[in-house]
């Protein structure tokens, strides 16, 4: 699955012609008809998720983000570093070594939709973190469908920045993590499985995956974490047998009492867990970003040096919040960023030039990173006629090293959200 080749609409700059784009391109957009219409067949609130506004459509912003070539090949070669260094049996006794039980053991599988974040400043893209939980793949997919250009000499813009079929790419990644650790037997059944699901915000999301492995042959039900029950060597839903779960839950190693089906499930091989706790312990935890950022530590672990300019490069500095570097850090705190380490979803995450004291403490007494402040890009959008800035981060969504689907959130506000008028989702074309 490779970038495609640029195919311009006239000789140009592709940083230039992304500037340009970006700052305020109207002639390619969502077709809110189309995006209806594509959710109809799965979705019957296709309507609402289709609508904009505060609601569920609200998801999606109305316009696209524009990204040169080069900088998406970055992001690719970022991700796939990081992949790299974590094959590195050093890397792996390293962050494994504190990691809790159930994730030290490698399964077989190598964990369903990895999410590379970045921000996409005047130097590049920069990792951000990464997330073994990435929503909203499969909404993106339908929004990547549903673009509209005005006239056709805009067409050749909508080059998405992944040249394969998004869907027909996720439905290959679930029967290859279960062939990883089942072989050839069939995969009968997925339970795509979280905490209350209907309750989740990406609800749509985990539907439009339900629907999709149902249409490849492939029954899938979406549960409730803990109605699911263990016994006999069997998970079950219900009354229904489960092969393989795709996990959305954000406790990461199963610890809390309403996983412990789950949990046992996993730990004695009876289901197929993906994403999963040693998938998490490795690339997830914002704790191994302190030493991806790292050069000596990286050359000390195996890395070779085009690895280690890479992540360098691509990877803000992050070092772990200490007693012993309080002070300094608390002096340096106006370029950084600080996140729990466990953290996930933007939750409990602080820009150092917004902390107070209190906050300070709170931060202090937790397990903390602090991350140096990326840049952001800008999409600018109309709003009630009113021409206003949005911040943009990407998302780049992965399997086994291989790029799947590029999207991007736009937002107002300290971290990503849902809340802002004229943002959401967007995809991303390649100039």
């Amino acid at each position: 699955m490779a970038i495609v080749e640029t195919q311009p609409v006239a000789a140009h700059d592709p940083v230039a012609t992304a500037a340009t784009l970006n700052g305020g391109c109207e002639c390619i957009r969502l077709d809110r008809d189309a995006l209806r219409s594509a959710l109809a067949d799965d979705l019957q609130d296709a309507e609402s998720l289709a609508t904009p506004g505060p609601g569920p459509g609200g998801l999606f912003s109305d316009v696209a983000l524009f990204v040169p070539e080069a900088e998406l090949s970055a992001m690719v070669g970022i991700m796939r570093a990081i992949e790299a260094v974590a094959a590195l049996p050093a890397y792996r006794r390293a962050v494994l070594a504190d990691a809790s039980e159930i994730a030290r053991a490698a399964p077989g599988p190598v964990g369903a939709l990895m999410g590379y974040d970045f921000h996409l400043g005047p130097d590049g893209p920069r990792l951000i973190e990464v997330n073994t939980n990435a929503g909203g793949a499969f909404l993106n997919a339908r929004l990547l469908a549903a673009q509209r250009a005005c006239c056709a000499m805009f067409e050749p813009a909508m080059t998405p920045a992944v040249a394969r079929d998004p869907e027909s790419a996720l439905v290959d990644m679930f029967r290859s993590e279960w062939a990883l650790q089942r072989g050839d037997v069939p995969l009968s059944r997925v339970a795509i499985v979280d905490d209350d699901p209907p309750g989740q915000y990406l609800y749509p999301d985990m539907r439009l995956a339900a629907c999709l492995l149902r249409r490849h042959g492939i029954d899938a039900v979406i549960v409730d974490a803990a109605t699911l029950t263990y016994a006999h060597g069997r998970l079950r839903a219900g009354d229904l047998p489960i092969d393989l779960v795709y996990n959305r839950l954000v406790d990461f190693m199963l610890d809390r009492p309403e996983h412990a089906a789950l949990h046992a499930a996993y730990r004695d091989g009876a289901v197929v867990l993906t994403p999963h706790p040693h998938a998490h312990a490795l690339l997830a935890d914002k704790r191994n970003l302190t030493l991806l950022s790292d050069p000596a530590r990286l050359r000390a672990l195996g890395a070779d040096q085009d690895l280690v300019a890479r992540l360098q490069h691509g990877i803000p500095r992050t070092v772990a919040v200490t007693a012993d570097a309080a002070e300094r850090l608390w002096a340096e705190r106006r370029t950084l960023f600080f996140k729990p380490a466990c953290g996930y979803g933007s939750k409990a995450t602080y820009r150092g030039d917004k902390l107070t004291r209190g906050v300070w403490s709170t931060i202090l007494g937790g397990d903390y990173v602090a991350q140096t402040i990326a840049a952001l890009g800008e999409r600018f959008v109309k709003v009630d006629g009113e021409r206003m800035p949005l911040k943009t981060d990407l998302r780049l969504y992965a399997y086994a090293g291989e790029p799947l689907l590029v999207a991007a959130r736009l937002y107002r506000g300290q971290t990503t959200n849902f809340r802002t008028p004229g943002g959401g989702f967007a995809p991303v074309f390649r100039t």
